[in-house]
């Protein structure tokens, strides 16, 4: 689509372009090209993923009063996570926008969640260094307006396991890690035992008929026992 298409369903008309040719630049061209590492989209992606915690963090906390910080931490995992993310990208056709080597290019790097994702959340710094914090939280609120009502009236089924991941990486990377501890009953209907570890420390446990199942009843339990303390 044309650049004026994209920035009506973007919602934001940039007035500098280099900044949002920045926003849409991936790794791999700036590799390949042999340009600065600074040219790439990664700087803004940092900003961006700041502005749009804090933005989905003051919604929640104006739109539910007396929720405590366990469930709205969760809460926010769930509207801040890549898949999310990547939906919101795929409504405004942020893949096609996309400068990317070669090599991304030939595998399908359009529309590749994470490289995607990453994109909106440089859009999202792009916006409010080119017009202000409040142009960034106009766009943020409009396209993500549904996906917090949803979780809020418990629409979204839960993926316990991304949650946790999103939760405990908030903080910097972590290494999580699920470990099937036992497994009982016949061969047509097993029961399964896991327990999920975090730097090794033990955080959680569950059990269901499948290893996937059990893997997200271990994140559900890790995730009640972060909303207790």
């Amino acid at each position: 689509m044309s650049r004026k298409a994209f920035y009506d369903k973007l919602g934001y008309e940039f007035k500098d372009e280099k900044l949002f040719e920045t926003a849409v630049t991936h790794s791999s061209y700036v590799r390949e090209i042999g340009a600065p590492q600074s040219s790439c989209n990664e700087r803004l992606e940092f900003l961006g993923d700041a502005y749009l915690d804090m933005i989905i963090s003051k919604r929640l906390y104006d739109l539910e009063p007396g929720v405590n910080e366990g469930v709205l931490t969760k809460q926010r995992a769930m509207i801040v996570c890549g898949h999310s993310l990547a939906e919101v990208a795929r409504s405004i056709g942020l893949g096609e926008e996309m400068i990317l080597g070669n090599g991304e290019e030939r595998t399908g790097g359009r529309d590749r969640e994470s490289i995607i994702a990453d994109a909106l959340e440089a859009v999202i710094a792009a916006i409010s260094l080119d017009g202000g914090y409040e142009e960034a939280k106009r766009f943020v609120l409009a396209h993500f307006e549904e996906r917090i009502s949803d979780v809020i009236s418990g629409r979204v089924t839960s993926d316990y396991k991304s949650m946790f991941q999103e939760v405990l990486q908030a903080d910097g990377p972590v290494a999580i890690r699920y470990e099937t501890i036992r497994e009982e009953g016949p061969d047509h209907d097993k029961t399964f035992y896991v327990k999920v570890f975090v730097n090794d420390k033990e955080k959680g446990s569950g059990s269901g008929k499948s290893k996937k199942e059990a893997e997200q009843n271990a994140a559900k339990d890790a995730l009640e026992l972060i909303e207790e303390k």
